[in-house]
């Protein structure tokens, strides 16, 4: 069973069913379709979204989207079991990929330069970040 767990901020009303699907059919073009896995969605504004990218990237201004994984999806290696911080598996076996934060004022921005709608932008933010979550990066 996959598990998205929505929260919004109040300012900005979202379709909590629509995000669910988003990034279920986001899991399902990357091969997970069934299993124990779970994915939180924030919809914050830009003030919340500069504050993380300053805090996590060292990048003081918004953005549209960051991820914030839980697991680490990169194969293992024997170098790299040396570097594993040690955390105990949870014994529910449940695989928590971790958090996807979107701008909500950055996707109706991009939304309008780009002439598509607001959920199709929503779509590709959370597909973005779902990947990122996945383990798939971009230069």
């Amino acid at each position: 069973m996959i598990t998205v767990l929505v929260s919004s901020d109040s300012r900005y009303e979202v379709n909590r069913d629509f995000i669910r699907s988003a990034v279920t059919s986001a899991l399902a073009k990357n091969r997970i379709k069934s299993g124990r896995v779970e994915v939180g969605v924030s919809i914050v504004g830009d003030r919340k979204m500069q504050e993380l990218n300053k805090t996590y990237r060292e990048i003081d201004e918004t953005t549209d989207v960051l991820s914030f994984p839980l697991e680490d999806v990169s194969p293992i290696t024997a170098a790299s079991i040396k570097k594993l911080p040690g955390f105990v598996r949870p014994l529910d076996k449940i695989l928590r990929l971790g958090d996807v934060v979107i701008s909500y004022p950055q996707a109706v921005l991009e939304a309008s330069e780009e002439e598509v709608s607001v959920e199709s932008k929503l779509t590709d933010l959370l597909e973005h970040g779902v990947e990122h979550l996945l383990g798939i990066h971009h230069d």
